[in-house]
């Protein structure tokens, strides 16, 4: 498969966002990997290509180890990157575009948070705070599932792990999600003012928390950051990178897979009631989820020496686009792969990623999901959508509606 191959792939159409699974069959039924001239990128579609490379030795995610200072920089430039001073320095690297040593440092900094055990102390005050929410709407028989709940939850959970205060985590998501945007392929001049712009205003938020926070440490992760930078395991700019990441990586993602997860559940209504009856298929039906409709579906990789990827040949510096959504409806991998079996075992699906780079936040993204659609389930004995049809987010890396309106009848 040659760089010149033709290839109909349009992340940013509304048809894309409409089904793009079509267009991953498509990339699947290729023979090999597939180059997308856009995008200056390999992209693997199937289940074995992208497992192969996220668990390669010599894949990273940052160019540092295969181009110099100048090299880097022009290629910045080429993507309209640079000049933004704020965006680089504290978004463009971070714990999830680091490798080696600098990532397994960082990553040990907050891992401990992000335990299972650590994440099951969290379930009781994640319900109290549910419940709240589902109180404030029952009443209402049509609601936004996505914007009037999905979206007021994680922020606000991650925020409670890293130490803000509930009523900052509103603003908290909107700069997230303006910062998070400009990872797509539309790097249009606008989109990258916004990003630099949130970005800047969400530094200066985190300095003035720090300060606070050192002077009244508290059993929340800015403390054990700050402990983490004043011991030399992690520096000022580090500190700051990372709880942008944290903030942010706990927003968009989880909001989408909820939205997503609902429209599954509306759409195998037989699926919904299975839960219903047995409500104890609650962990896999929210692992089915992720599969399903995989959030986060695009990452990156570059090779560090030459590799053979699915019978290919790929130099040194080759960049990988990893397709987590395609992988994960591979029937190859899973059997009956576009049908959503809440039972789905076993469901080894990707969308948490794999090897170092695995999701930090997984624990506390199904917490919230298992806890949300138990309660749901149980308080509400009727669901159904209440518009024609779903629109989904414009996109290569993001997944998950725009809006989900819902007519809900309590139990």
């Amino acid at each position: 498969m040659s760089p010149s191959t033709d290839l109909s792939f349009t992340p940013l159409s509304d048809d894309f966002a409409k089904d793009p699974y079509r267009y991953y069959a498509a990339l699947r039924d290729r023979e090999g990997l597939t180059w997308f001239e856009e995008f200056d990128v390999w992209l693997a579609a199937r289940y074995d290509d992208v497992s192969e490379i996220v668990l390669h030795d010599s894949m990273v995610r940052s160019m540092d180890q295969i181009a110099d200072a100048d090299e880097i920089a022009a290629q910045k430039r080429a993507q309209n990157w640079n000049d933004m001073p704020h965006h680089s320095r504290f978004v463009q690297f971070s714990l999830l575009d680091s490798d080696g040593p600098v990532h397994d440092r960082l990553r040990k900094q907050v891992f401990r948070l992000f335990t299972p055990v650590m994440v099951g102390r969290l379930r009781d005050g994640i319900q109290a705070y549910v419940d709240g929410l589902f109180d404030r709407l029952a009443e209402r028989t049509e609601i936004d599932f996505t914007g009037d709940l999905a979206a007021h939850v994680p922020g606000h959970i991650i925020g409670r792990v890293l130490g803000v205060p509930d009523e900052d985590c509103p603003k908290l998501r909107v700069w997230s999600e303006n910062i998070v945007q400009y990872f797509d392929i539309d790097r249009s001049d606008a989109r990258k003012a916004l990003a630099e712009q949130n970005t800047t205003e969400f530094y200066h938020y985190l300095l003035e928390l720090k300060a606070a926070r050192a002077v009244d440490p508290r059993d929340d992760l800015l403390s054990l950051m700050i402990e983490a930078e004043r011991t030399g395991q992690m520096s000022h700019d580090e500190f700051i990178s990372t709880a942008m990441l944290i903030l942010m990586a706990g927003h968009g993602s989880t909001i989408d897979v909820l939205g997503s997860g609902l429209h599954a559940l509306l759409m195998f209504p037989g699926e919904m009631q299975r839960l219903r009856d047995d409500p104890g298929l609650m962990k896999t039906a929210v692992q089915e989820m992720f599969r399903f409709e995989a959030p986060l579906p695009f990452f990156h990789r570059y090779c560090t020496e030459n590799v053979e990827i699915g019978g290919q040949s790929f130099e040194r510096g080759t960049k990988f686009g990893v397709l987590y959504g395609a992988a994960n409806r591979d029937p190859a991998q899973f059997p009956g792969a576009d049908r959503f079996d809440a039972g789905r075992t076993p469901n080894r699906h990707i969308a948490f990623g794999r090897g170092a780079h695995f999701c930090l936040g997984n624990h506390l993204a199904r917490l919230d999901m298992d806890i949300i659609f138990t309660t749901l389930l149980k308080r509400f004995r009727s669901i159904e959508l209440a518009e024609p049809e779903v629109r989904y987010k414009r996109g290569l890396s993001v997944r998950g509606p725009q809006a989900l309106r819902i007519r809900w009848q309590a139990s």
